[in-house]
C-alpha cells in the first residue's frame, strides 16, 4: 500500500484521509462525527505508554466500547429504511498517529463500517524534547480538524457528535459550535484558545478556516461517554444539547426518542452489551431509570419502550420508574428539545470554558 503521506491531506498536525468523493461529502444534510478513542474503540492515547500500545496493537485485538459497533449498524440501517440512503455519512477523529490508519481501516472493515473520512494527529512528530506536552493536548488539534471538516460539508448540514470525558470533548464541540455561529468574537476566541493550551499557529489556522464557512450553527447534538466516571452534573453548564451518558444503551434510548433509531435498534445494542460484554438486563434498566430521573427520556418514549422491554423479558410487567417521566414540551421534526419542568437552556448564551477546565 502507498505511503500514508501519499493517501492523505496534511495541514499542520492534522492528517485527513478521505474515502469518498467531495460531491458525496457535500450531498448529505446530516453527518455523524465520532471521536475514536474511548468513544468507539476502547483505546487510551492520553499517555506515552497508551499511545505506543495503541500503535502496536493489531486490528483484531482492538476492542469496541460496548454496543458501539451495533449502534452504528443500527443507525445506518434505520436511515436506509426511512430515507433510502445507501451511504452512512460518518467521520472519525482520533489522536492516534497517521501511521495507524491502515490498522484502524482494517478494524473498520472487520466492523463493516465505511467512514467518509478519518482525521489523525501527527503525534509521533511530538516525540521530541520541547514538544512532549503536545502529545496529550487535543483542543487545538481537534478544533482544526472539525473546522477543516466544516469546509467540506454542505452549507446547511446538521452534525451529531460523540466524544468522551477524558479529552475535553464537550469543550471542543461546544467551542466549535460557538465559532461556527459567531457567538464568540475573534478576540474572545483567541483568548479562550490560548488559555486552553492552543498554540498561536493553531489559533491562526482556526480563525482562517472560520472565514471560509457559513455563519450558522451546524451542531445538533453532542453525546459524551462518561469513560472516567465524571459527574454528569458537570455538563449542565453546556446546556441540554450536550448529553452525558454512562453507556451506549443510554445513547440508543435518546436516539430512539429523537426518531433516529427504532426499537429493534435499541434491542440490538442491548443484546451486544449483554452477550458480548457481560451487562445484565437489570443494570440496563437501572440506566433507563437514571435517564428518566435526569429528565432525559420523556413520557412518550418511555410508554413506547416499556411494552417492548416487557415483551423481550427485560422488564417485569409491573415495572414503574422511580420517578414519573416528564412530558415533552418542545418537539421539532420529532426531536425533543425541552421537557416540562426542566429549565436548563438547550444552548446557553455563554459558556464558561475555563472554569473547572479538566
Amino acid at each position: 500500500m502507498a505511503d500514508w503521506r501519499d493517501r492523505s491531506e496534511m495541514n499542520g498536525d492534522v492528517v485527513f484521509f478521505r474515502y469518498v468523493s467531495e460531491g458525496m461529502e457535500r450531498s448529505h444534510d446530516e453527518v455523524f462525527v465520532w471521536d475514536l478513542d474511548k468513544t468507539y474503540l476502547d483505546t487510551t492515547i492520553d499517555s506515552l505508554s497508551g499511545l505506543l500500545t495503541t500503535v502496536l496493537e493489531r486490528a483484531l485485538n482492538k476492542k469496541n466500547v460496548p454496543g458501539t459497533n451495533v449502534l452504528l449498524q443500527s443507525l445506518s440501517s434505520y436511515r436506509k429504511s426511512q430515507k433510502g440512503y445507501m451511504y452512512f455519512p460518518i467521520y472519525f477523529i482520533t489522536a492516534s498517529p497517521p501511521q495507524m490508519e491502515e490498522r484502524i481501516s482494517e478494524k473498520f472493515s472487520l466492523d463493516n463500517i465505511r467512514p467518509f473520512g478519518c482525521f489523525y494527529k501527527d503525534n509521533l512528530a511530538n516525540l521530541r524534547p520541547g514538544r512532549f506536552w503536545r502529545l496529550t493536548k487535543q483542543v487545538g488539534y481537534k478544533l482544526q480538524a472539525l473546522m477543516q471538516l466544516r469546509t467540506r460539508l454542505g452549507d446547511n448540514v446538521r452534525q451529531i457528535f460523540w466524544g468522551d470525558d477524558s479529552e475535553t470533548d464537550a469543550i471542543i464541540y461546544n467551542l466549535y459550535s460557538d465559532i461556527c455561529s459567531r457567538r464568540l468574537g475573534p478576540h474572545e476566541i483567541r483568548n479562550t484558545l490560548e488559555r486552553l493550551n492552543v498554540t498561536g499557529e493553531q489559533v491562526g489556522t482556526i480563525l482562517d478556516l472560520q472565514a471560509q464557512i457559513p455563519e450558522n450553527d451546524p451542531v445538533e447534538k453532542i453525546y459524551i461517554n462518561l469513560a472516567t466516571d465524571t459527574d454528569p452534573d458537570y455538563y449542565l453548564k453546556f446546556g441540554r444539547r450536550t448529553l452525558a451518558t454512562y453507556n451506549t444503551f443510554q445513547v440508543a434510548l435518546d436516539l430512539f426518542q429523537d426518531h433516529r433509531l427504532d426499537l429493534e435498534g435499541i434491542y440490538g445494542v442491548i443484546q451486544d452489551m449483554v452477550y458480548n460484554y457481560g451487562y445484565t438486563p437489570e443494570e440496563l434498566m437501572k440506566s433507563l431509570d437514571e435517564f428518566i430521573r435526569r429528565g432525559v427520556i420523556g413520557e412518550r418514549a418511555f410508554q413506547e419502550v416499556r411494552p417492548f422491554f416487557i415483551e423481550k423479558g427485560l422488564m417485569h410487567h409491573s415495572y414503574e420508574p422511580s420517578v414519573a417521566p416528564l412530558k415533552e414540551k418542545t418537539v421539532q421534526e420529532g426531536r425533543v428539545f425541552e421537557m416540562e419542568g426542566v429549565h436548563e437552556p438547550w444552548i446557553p448564551d455563554r459558556i464558561d470554558y475555563l472554569h473547572d477546565y479538566r
